[in-house]
């Protein structure tokens, strides 16, 4: 699948939210980004895997008028796991006495976003765990219900609110108010973008700029009141949803140059290890180094990037090719037996 522009650089800004206003908030810092961006930069990725994801599918679909679950998986596979094992490994030899068995298995079974508490060394794994989820559910329902899935989408968008205010009401607490639900309206609106996308007209730019102020002003809204919490659930979140994808086509429509810019974009690239990694050496009090710990942990996410993932994803490129050379060749045997 081909890049497409501006995406890296939304990814760049995306992880630097979650970066600054975790070293902010566990250092103490002057300047820092204010906390409620850390959330929202997760919300952006989580808007972002469903558009990217769902337009993957898509695309199959419409190439070979199915979906392979299999080469999904296994693709996804190759793209997650191995960069996410090894920080595991990493924190288990380092951190064996804050973390033990039962949260490395949660975290390397990506339920780690059910557990009840979670080691801070692990505590950034629950977004990881609810993407791998939706990864796991969404291929699925959409090859068996591709006819409907613009309905079970808006079902979706629809019952995530609910399902919070649900348990709000219920006071509800642990893994349940992490939960997949509690998140899976980001996830549908991604969806829903790259299945309307192509018919969508262009986004001009004092929409793009009322957009960016509802993303900008509603992390900020104090949900402090059964009252203000309804309106936050039902009017402030599904607008701030529709307004991070209404961002994300505008600036795929009209490409920013700042957000193609090739150190940007390439930070931007490496933000799934430096999402993993940002979290021992930036959210951690007892690892003081100010703002040099983000240089610190870009260093680490570059050498899980080009150590790692790199690596996995062209062996995964070769197999499949591997795999589309020899197919021919079975076929023609099996013929002609």
């Amino acid at each position: 699948m081909q890049r497409i522009p501006s995406l890296d650089g939304v990814r760049a800004i995306s992880i630097m939210l979650v970066v600054l206003s975790h070293l902010g908030w566990s250092n103490n810092l002057p300047y820092a980004v204010p906390r409620p961006y850390g959330t929202l930069g997760v919300r952006i990725f989580f808007v972002l895997s469903g558009f990217l994801i769902t337009q993957l599918l898509l695309r199959e679909h419409e190439r070979t008028t199915t979906i392979s679950l299999s080469n999904f998986y296994i693709r996804r596979a190759y793209r997650i796991l191995p960069a996410a094992f090894v920080y595991l490994l990493v924190v288990a030899i380092i951190f064996w006495h804050q973390v033990g068995w039962y949260y490395l298995a949660a975290a390397a079974l990506y339920v780690a976003n059910m557990a009840a508490w979670l080691p801070r060394v692990l505590g950034h794994l629950w977004s990881l765990s609810i993407e791998e989820q939706f990864y796991l559910l969404w291929p699925f329902a959409l090859k068996k219900w591709f006819r409907s899935r613009t309905g079970i989408l808006i079902g979706v968008f629809v019952f995530a609110p609910v399902f919070s205010a649900v348990l709000y009401a219920l006071h509800a607490r642990g893994g349940i108010a992490s939960s997949l639900p509690v998140f899976a309206d980001g996830l549908a609106i991604g969806c829903l973008l790259a299945i309307f996308a192509p018919r969508l007209p262009r986004i001009p730019g004092y929409i793009a700029i009322l957009m960016t102020a509802i993303v900008f002003l509603v992390p900020f809204f104090p949900g402090n009141t059964p009252t203000r919490t309804l309106f936050e659930l039902f009017v402030l979140q599904p607008l701030l949803q529709v307004s991070i994808a209404g961002l994300i086509l505008h600036v795929i429509q009209a490409p920013y140059r700042f957000l193609n810019w090739g150190p940007f974009a390439w930070l931007g690239q490496i933000s799934y290890s430096l999402y993993l990694w940002q979290q021992p050496i930036c959210f951690n009090p007892s690892f003081k180094l100010g703002y040099p710990a983000v240089l610190l942990a870009i260093a680490c996410a570059s050498l899980s990037y080009y150590c790692i993932e790199q690596p996995m994803l062209r062996l995964r490129d070769k197999r499949a090719l591997q795999a589309q050379s020899t197919a021919p060749a079975l076929e023609q045997t099996s013929s002609a037996a």
